[in-house]
């Protein structure tokens, strides 16, 4: 689209997904402000009418990826039961299935070395995607007596480090990649194992 078939409304969207394109192909610091213009088929001085610099543009990807990340695993543990465990792996099905669809949006929020409170909308958006792994977390130690349970937060952490470590090592292009196993296997069969030496599981299980 040329530049004048842009109103104000749709330009800043245009910018961000112009953005994310470069991102994905180049990587966060790959790309200027200028190529994201034009891509997006504007000229350099109509980014700044709607983002300070190229941080802020990459930093609004970010904040977008996480709303749409934490949507996809809101959905995976609300309906990847029957059991907590279910849906505890559903929601790291559901990171390797964001970090394949959405790689510009994966790599502007883990990537860039946009601080996570860049902006109060990203800082916002980040700890509701976090909030939710948490919560899966909370769900499947509710069996362990208080006194004994691990904190949510910290091993939901662990498990959102391997969750990344697989993406970044084997889920990123085509499905598969150069993973010795497909990357779902490897991370369901990493979290059971992390999740029995925690006693979070039954052994059996």
């Amino acid at each position: 689209m040329g530049k004048r078939g842009y109103h104000h409304g749709n330009l800043r969207q245009a910018l961000v997904d112009a953005a994310l394109v470069l991102i994905e192909q180049k990587g966060p610091t790959g790309f200027t402000l200028s190529e994201a213009a034009k891509t997006a088929g504007v000229t350099p001085a109509a980014v700044y009418r709607h983002f300070e610099g190229r941080e802020a543009l990459i930093a609004e990807g970010a904040r977008q990826g996480h709303e749409i990340f934490a949507d996809l695993m809101d959905y995976a543990f609300e309906t990847g039961g029957p059991s907590a465990l279910a849906a505890f792996e559903a929601t790291g099905r559901a990171y390797l299935a964001f970090a394949r669809k959405y790689p510009g949006h994966y790599m502007a929020m883990f990537e860039s070395g946009i601080p996570m409170n860049a902006t109060p909308g990203l800082a916002s958006a980040a700890a509701r995607s976090r909030a939710i792994l948490e919560k899966a977390a909370e769900a499947l130690s509710q069996h362990i007596p208080p006194e004994k349970r691990p904190p949510a937060s910290m091993f939901s952490a662990h498990i959102w480090a391997m969750s990344h470590g697989v993406v970044e090592l084997f889920a990123r292009g085509k499905p598969g990649g150069n993973a010795p196993f497909p990357p779902e296997e490897l991370l369901e069969a990493g979290i059971g194992i992390y999740l029995r030496g925690l006693g979070l599981i039954d052994p059996d299980q």
